[in-house]
């Protein structure tokens, strides 16, 4: 079950980093990070893998958007 709400925190924070994209919109993903981080924490407790990874991929596309924009823009 908490593979599920993984999987499910993820796609939010995918949708979401989807709009973080847009430029003048980078500083939605400091928002995004920490939601895909309890993403990540709901794959971490439950006995499959595959949510955990899907949030930390996730928190990678957005952790690199703001790399890219130098954090905020």
């Amino acid at each position: 079950m908490a593979n599920i709400i993984s999987i499910l925190i993820g796609g939010i924070a995918l949708v979401l980093a989807f709009v973080g994209l847009v430029p003048l919109l980078g500083w939605t993903n400091w928002l995004i990070l920490p939601i895909a981080g309890v993403g990540a924490l709901f794959g971490l407790i439950s006995s499959k893998s595959s949510g955990m990874y899907f949030c930390i991929i996730v928190m990678g596309i957005c952790a690199f958007r703001l790399w890219i924009g130098g954090g905020i823009i």
